[in-house]
């Protein structure tokens, strides 16, 4: 390092360093004047070093945040004023010198210590000033940390990282494109990938045995507190020659040691092998395909106990259960029948286990007395239990009664602490219908091989075929989804068509895919865990914004460089483009 300056990082420096002359360089955290003798803390990106001043006159013109280099002595602190707080709590440095590298020139737009409390649209301004906040900082460097870490994983796994495209062709499906006009082919646009999919596939056409990649992706998508708008990164791998459960070993493998290394300590971690559920079973048990396991709560299915039952709003309905083994006060029952109307619920109908098993409830008398043993068999009811009761369409079930489960979770405070619980989700449809357009079309990735084959298309309903695809789930948020890729052509051909392409679409929008698959493609699989994400979960972030260096607004602005901005005539005319009103 040259010493033109500084000498040393605060993290270099201890106190087999006193009776030294260094020379550190950092910003202006604070000063402090004490009457006589005035002092600095100096912050670089490893620390905090106390500087005390007894020549006052060297403060002369220095303001919180410059950018100073100071020279000076190494010394013991005065031991009242120790600070256990920082490494460097027991020395400090006594000014000779003070040479400012950057000056502040007006008014700091807000304290840095406590900009985590201030408006996100402020913070994404000046997001560099931010950035020098120790916890977002932190927050960087252990992306940064994680990221290496997984590297190095898949390194040691036997796979090979490769770069995919950046300016790709576009895609007719999944989310919204970034286009980019060519310049060179008039009319013509790039797309920029909302994931490496078609090209991590042709690698394993290629030969390429296991790829990997942390693949920046791109989807015009609304932010959310887990989801950035416009770009975000995936560990993205593919394996040939590979079934579903190869690849569920690697995503156990890679995501258990990276959330045991880095989670905080005192966590608890999913050994592999990670449960696994169907898509029909979390969408009876937990209310949704991304459930969180921290959660003891199961909802069970009594739609057909309460048909032949007398309680009329039931009938015709699909019915869900919870069973809370607890006794709600009457306001946490006023609480929670607030929340089931704020969701769409015209209600919440639930009974309490009273001794010897009786009910207690407004839909007790509705229940024959010969049948409330099956109900307690059926729900696994004890005494002291309060069962709750949702009804609706069976899609609108589901989803009530996984908001209620949550809901119930979250107010008792039943959610497992300090614990990272994975699962995989499989089995999806392939095919749904669009609630928009009516018609048949693919669930999720298009590419995805369907269980059955060549012969399920053929023969099977499309909306009772089920497709190799798979997600990784965490405490309730979705970190990875993957699928069994379907590498057969004549397979390609016949489950675009049921859902609406013709042959010629096939080729036109997936020519390179078309193409290679009529050349010896191999059986290939992958899946692609969330970086953002992951990164969230183990700095217990709330908002995916505050692991990301530099991340656009929630309204998919960039605050700070002002992007999306307008650009010159010139260049529209240069790619073609006319901006219309």
């Amino acid at each position: 390092m040259s010493d033109l300056y500084r000498s040393r990082t605060m993290d270099q420096i201890s106190e087999a360093d006193i009776g030294e002359e260094l020379k550190i360089a950092g910003w202006v955290e604070n000063i402090r004047d004490h009457g006589g003798v005035s002092f600095i803390d100096l912050r670089d990106m490893y620390g905090v070093m106390q500087v005390v001043l007894r020549d006052t006159s060297l403060l002369d013109n220095v303001r919180k945040e410059e950018c100073l280099s100071i020279e000076g002595l190494v010394q013991h602190r005065d031991e009242e004023t120790y600070n256990p707080k920082i490494p460097t709590g027991t020395i400090e440095l006594e000014a000779h010198k003070i040479d400012i590298l950057g000056k502040v020139y007006r008014d700091l737009p807000f304290e840095i210590a406590t900009s985590k409390e201030i408006r996100e649209d402020v913070r994404l301004k000046y997001r560099y000033l931010d950035m020098r906040n120790r916890k977002v900082k932190d927050n960087i460097l252990f992306r940064s940390k994680v990221t290496r870490f997984l590297r190095d994983k898949m390194e040691e796994l036997g796979f090979i990282d490769i770069q995919t495209p950046i300016l790709c062709a576009s895609s007719p499906e999944g989310a919204r494109d970034y286009v980019v006009p060519s310049r060179k082919y008039k009319g013509k646009f790039y797309a920029l990938p909302q994931a490496p999919q078609q090209y991590k596939q042709l690698l394993m056409v290629s030969g390429i045995d296991k790829y990997y990649q942390i693949a920046p992706c791109f989807r015009d998508e609304d932010a959310r507190a887990d989801r950035s708008p416009g770009e975000f990164y995936q560990l993205d791998f593919e394996m040939a020659f590979a079934t579903q459960e190869d690849v569920f070993k690697v995503g156990e493998e890679v995501l258990t040691a990276a959330f045991k290394e880095f989670a905080p300590k005192g966590s608890v971690v999913t050994e592999a092998p990670y449960p696994i559920y169907s898509y029909k079973e979390a969408m009876l048990q937990f209310g949704t395909d991304k459930p969180d396991l921290r959660n003891p709560l199961r909802i069970v299915d009594v739609t057909e106990f309460f048909q032949r039952c007398t309680f009329k709003p039931f009938h015709g309905q699909t019915v869900r259960a919870i069973n809370v083994h607890a006794k709600l006060s009457k306001g946490q029952h006023e609480k929670l029948l607030k929340f089931a109307q704020s969701i769409g619920m015209g209600g919440l109908g639930y009974l309490e286990v009273k001794e010897e098993m009786k009910y207690k409830g407004p839909i007790d008398k509705f229940i024959p007395d010969d049948m409330k043993m099956e109900l307690a068999e059926l729900a696994g009811l004890s005494v002291g239990d309060t069962i709750f009761f949702i009804a609706a369409p069976e899609k609108a079930a589901n989803l009530f009664a996984g908001q209620i489960r949550d809901e119930l979770g979250q107010r008792l405070d039943l959610l497992e602490k300090n614990a990272y619980r994975f699962c995989y989700i499989n089995d999806f449809p392939m095919y749904e219908i669009d609630e928009e357009t009516g018609k048949l079309g693919f669930t999720h990735n298009p590419f995805s091989m369907p269980q059955g084959g060549l012969k399920a298309l053929n023969e099977k309903d499309p909306l009772e075929i089920l497709a190799y695809q798979y997600d990784i789930v965490c405490n309730g948020v979705e970190l990875s989804s993957g699928a069994v890729r379907n590498h057969d052509m004549e397979i390609m051909e016949k489950a675009f068509e049921i859902a609406g392409y013709e042959k010629e679409t096939l080729k036109e929008k997936f020519g390179a895919l078309y193409n290679a698959f009529q050349f010896g493609a191999p059986p290939h699989a992958g899946m692609a865990p969330g970086l953002d994400r992951m990164i969230m979960l183990l700095r217990g972030e709330e908002n995916i914004r505050e692991v990301i260096a530099f991340p656009m607004s929630g309204t998919a602005q960039d605050l700070m460089c002002g992007a999306p901005n307008e650009i010159t005539e010139q260049q529209l005319r240069e790619v073609h483009i006319k901006v219309r009103d």
